[in-house]
């Protein structure tokens, strides 16, 4: 039998009870079944059965037949096809999704026409006119409806006002009220037709015992002061449908997406939500074994049951919850999309959204085929072992056994990802109390500080269930680290301060205790990467698993570009959603921190890896400066361009941002300003170049505030111009040749020799390439200027002189960087030599950092390799212990006569003695 009608009609009893009833269809429907429904297809069923002309006058009564005739050949065409195996999942949830808003908009045409003979049309205090905005819910805002589904439906108008132009007046809120109930009565209403949709209203603001309609201040109040967890899963879904017309790219009218925006998506990290979604499945799952006492026949629920639709739908959707504020990817209402989208974000394995969407389409298909039989919601397996062969044959699985393991291999796999995903971290089912004098007497400043914690206006201001979490963390702490310093658990103290006013941190440490113990290990460890997490606590989620480090820098390079293009991806996507600035600075901002603290994790050793040397940390800093300038610099000129009508892309426009200083010499630190100079070509800009100049200083402006702003996520980073041409008495942004005749000496206002000092480590950053070769070429052609010896010497001890007295060591203790034998004497070394020398060892002139120019200056011969690699050994140990001093959380790196180990004293006198050899010559 391979006649898809035939095949239907065997199958199905909707679909035999109406061709008995109405036989004419049978020909019609073997004509068109083998074609997709699309929604032009099904707006034509329903043109043909609601003729235009004629519809909007019609009776009542021939309104509500027309309506089902509709509903009713529409199901048949898609019953036959879904039947017969040649409709995809995709085209059966659509098309009931699109017959729901068609039938909606009918229906509340329809109830609007009655009403404004009546009563005219509502209007704001403004005089426009007002819409009922119909919020579908559940699987219509998601557009995945099943074939005998409910519509979850909620109604909305904007602004409170009269209606205008009836023979009576009413206000909006009771004219809404009555084309709402015209509405559900249209669809819902048994006829001899039967009834095109059945509605449920309960997930409108308080449920069946709130008002039917509300306006949108009172939605907005509603979320504010009552809403509940299960109400934010519940609004992901919402979507406007009807009138279509007013919603935007989000699915919903702009004024409405702002309110369920910020209801739905928090802000930061929300780990609380998977409790809730814990409770909210706890209690469906014990109403479906409640059912399954009442009725065993329907022990084996496909929906709501172990395994079931319900489960993967938590997971895909949790998720959501937890990140969907800040990732606005996730901000999508398919469970296919959405599992998608998870597993691009490398928040869930591919293997596992891949057997999550094989569970879905089975047992969706599964659900759609229990519901043809008779067009009824039913998720319950028949018992009849024949009805189950034909459902196997249908699912192309052959016969009831081979059906039987199908459907448990993939419920078995859908409730074990869930159980895994939702249960604590934890073998304890309940949150111990804590009681401190008994289970921290060892530590009684600890106690102390607790105590004062506890009695805090602050602390008594959070919900019992943070109290709870609290003292679970702390509890945790001793049974599983009882060798724990007291230093320590005041630190987490402190941590811990901070967060309890934001619920979901400590949510997450509940949920994910293995958290715990690095943010311990991270507090041990370093003061500034203590204090970098409590300022920046939603990089508590960086603790969530281990990173491993990238082993080699082409692997560190391809690592870069994915991160780079995932954060253009998502700065586009805030910028379609109309975000505005401060949104998409604060996106640069949070991650720039995040990326931040995983060098940080891998500076201090991570969980697995080895530590990363100081060289590894500044190259990695520097990347992502450099990744960060060049963001913002684009945004700053995609701006200009809109505003302007310009179409040259930065690359292009004959601009570029030259680094110097640290960023410049790639030895960027954490929390290091950025030394940058602007300039511009207007010979690259050919015809074009009237049109561009007059932005590029707009464009410095935009560029400097975007990084150096303080947003409600901090700021990027301080930025330096200085080094500029003329200092701050000069032009924020430089020509080409006015900075060449500068560095050159050409003119009345040329560059300083501790200028060329700085040159030596200038480096193209961003902006368009033909610039940065042309700069790269006058810096080497600065640098090779011969130089008078003993001029440049002075020049040299000069420049060192007045940096000594900028940072005078009153004490005994060694100034790594500033002290004679330090840091900065062997940066001056090499610049010095790089000055003397370029013209004749063009390599002096190659920016590869400072212990790699030492070797190359024993490689011409200016100093020998004993001396080369003395004084590399000492400016690589002198960064280190910088480095480590740093991140203990002192600004002034100084090592102690204590702590002057032989290896510091005796790595500081060969590097003075090399200063002494040089320079003291002309002394």
């Amino acid at each position: 039998m391979s006649n898809p009608l035939q095949i239907s009609k065997t199958y199905s009893q909707f679909i035999q009870r109406w061709l008995d009833a109405q036989p004419q269809w049978q020909a019609w429907l073997d004509e068109s079944s083998p074609h997709p429904l699309t929604k032009s297809a099904l707006v034509n069923l329903f043109q043909q059965a609601l003729p235009n002309d004629t519809w909007l006058t019609s009776s009542e009564e021939q309104f509500l037949a027309s309506l089902r005739t509709a509903r009713q050949k529409a199901m048949l065409w898609l019953g036959v096809r879904d039947i017969a195996g040649l409709a995809s999942l995709q085209e059966v949830m659509q098309c009931m999704s699109d017959m729901a808003e068609i039938a909606l908009y009918y229906a509340a045409e329809f109830a609007k026409n009655t009403l404004i003979q009546t009563y005219g049309l509502p209007q704001n205090s403004q005089g426009q006119t007002q819409s009922l905005w119909i919020i579908g819910m559940g699987k219509l805002g998601a557009q995945e409806l099943n074939v005998s589904s409910d519509i979850d439906l909620i109604f909305l108008y904007e602004d409170e006002g009269f209606t205008l132009g009836g023979r009576k007046e009413i206000s909006n809120h009771e004219w809404f009220i009555l084309q709402g109930k015209k509405i559900i009565r249209y669809l819902s209403e048994f006829t001899s037709e039967g009834q095109v949709f059945r509605v449920d209203m309960r997930l409108r603001p308080n449920g069946d015992s709130g008002a039917l309609v509300s306006n949108l201040e009172m939605l907005e109040e509603y979320f504010l002061v009552q809403g509940r967890e299960w109400e934010r899963y519940a609004w992901i879904k919402a979507r406007l449908v009807y009138p279509l017309q007013e919603a935007d790219a989000s699915g919903l009218a702009p004024s409405l997406n702002q309110i369920v925006r910020s209801f739905v998506y928090r802000k930061y990290l929300d780990f609380g939500i998977i409790n809730s979604i814990r409770k909210l499945h706890g209690q469906i799952r014990h109403e479906a074994n409640l059912r399954a006492n009442q009725y065993p026949e329907r022990a084996l629920d496909i929906k709501l049951g172990k395994g079931g639709i319900r489960e993967i739908e938590f997971l895909a959707q949790m998720p959501q919850l937890i990140r969907g504020g800040q990732e606005t990817l996730l901000r999508t209402r398919s469970t296919i999309q959405v599992l998608e989208h998870i597993t691009h974000l490398q928040l869930m394995p591919r293997q596992m959204a891949d057997e999550l969407l094989s569970a879905y389409y089975f047992l969706r298909k599964l659900e759609h085929l229990l519901q043809w039989r008779s067009d009824a919601q039913v998720h319950h397996l028949p018992s009849d072992v024949a009805v189950l062969d034909q459902i196997a044959q249908r699912m192309g699985l052959g016969d009831k056994k081979a059906f039987d393991q199908q459907l448990l291999q993939h419920q078995s796999c859908v409730a074990n990802y869930f159980a895994k995903a939702f249960a604590l971290d934890t073998s304890s089912e309940e949150i111990p109390i804590l009681i401190p004098s008994a289970s921290f007497e060892q530590y009684p400043e600890f106690i102390a500080k607790l105590e004062l914690v506890k009695a805090s206006k602050r602390f008594e201001l959070i919900s019992e269930l943070s109290k709870q979490n609290f003292d679970f963390i702390l509890l945790y702490v001793l049974d599983h680290d009882p060798l724990v310093k007291e230093l320590t658990l005041i630190k987490l103290l402190d941590f811990l301060e901070v967060i309890f006013r934001r619920s979901s941190y400590l949510s997450l440490l509940k949920e994910f205790p293995g958290a715990i113990h690095r943010v311990l290990r991270l507090l041990e460890q370093s003061k500034w990467a203590s204090d970098y997490l409590m300022k920046h606590p939603h990089l508590l989620d960086e603790l969530l698993s281990s990173p491993e480090d990238v082993a080699t820098e082409q692997d560190m390079a391809v690592y870069w570009v994915h991160w780079q293009t995932e954060l253009e991806r998502k700065i586009a996507l805030n910028l379609a959603a109309d975000q505005d600035d401060e949104a998409v600075w604060n996106l640069l901002r949070e991650a720039h921190h995040s990326e931040i603290f995983q060098i940080l994790l891998a500076d201090l050793g991570g969980f697995k890896a080895p530590q990363l040397p100081v060289e590894k940390v500044s190259d990695r800093l520097t990347s992502l400066a450099d990744i960060v300038i060049q963001i913002a610099l684009n945004y700053a000129w995609q701006a200009i361009q809109k505003k302007h009508h310009l179409t040259l892309p930065l690359p292009e426009a004959g601009f570029a941002v030259i680094a110097y200083g640290k960023l410049g010499g790639k030895e960027l630190g954490y929390g290091s300003d950025l030394d940058i100079v602007f300039i511009f070509d207007e010979t690259l800009l050919g015809s074009e170049s009237d049109a561009i100049l007059p932005h590029f200083f707009t464009l410095a402006r935009k560029f400097i505030l975007s990084i150096t702003t303080a947003t409600s996520s901090g700021i990027l980073f301080e930025i330096d111009t200085r080094l500029r041409p003329n200092g701050e008495a000069g032009l924020m942004v430089t020509s080409l040749t006015t900075f060449e005749n500068y560095q050159k000496k050409i003119g009345l206002n040329t560059a300083w020799v501790w200028e060329h000092q700085a040159l030596t480590r200038a480096r193209f950053c961003v902006g368009d390439p033909r610039l940065g070769v042309k700069f790269e070429a006058i810096r080497r052609e600065v640098l090779a200027i011969p130089r008078n010896d003993q001029e440049l010497i002075e020049e040299v001890i000069q420049m060192r002189q007045k940096l000594h007295l900028g940072h005078h060591n009153s004490t005994q203790n060694f100034d790594l960087k500033h002290d004679a034998g330090g840091m900065v004497d062997i940066e001056f070394m090499i610049q010095y030599q790089i000055l003397k020398n370029a013209k004749n060892f063009p390599s002096l002139m190659d920016n590869i950092g400072n212990i790699a120019l030492l070797q190359e200056c024993a490689n011409c011969g200016l100093i020998n390799q004993t001396e080369a690699s003395q004084v590399a050994n000492a400016y690589r140990l002198f960064r280190q212990l910088q480095h480590q001093i740093r991140l203990d959380g002192v600004s002034v790196a100084r090592i102690e006569e204590a702590q002057m180990t032989p290896e510091i004293f005796t790595l500081r006198q060969q590097v003075k003695s090399l200063w002494a050899r040089l320079f003291l010559k002309v002394q």
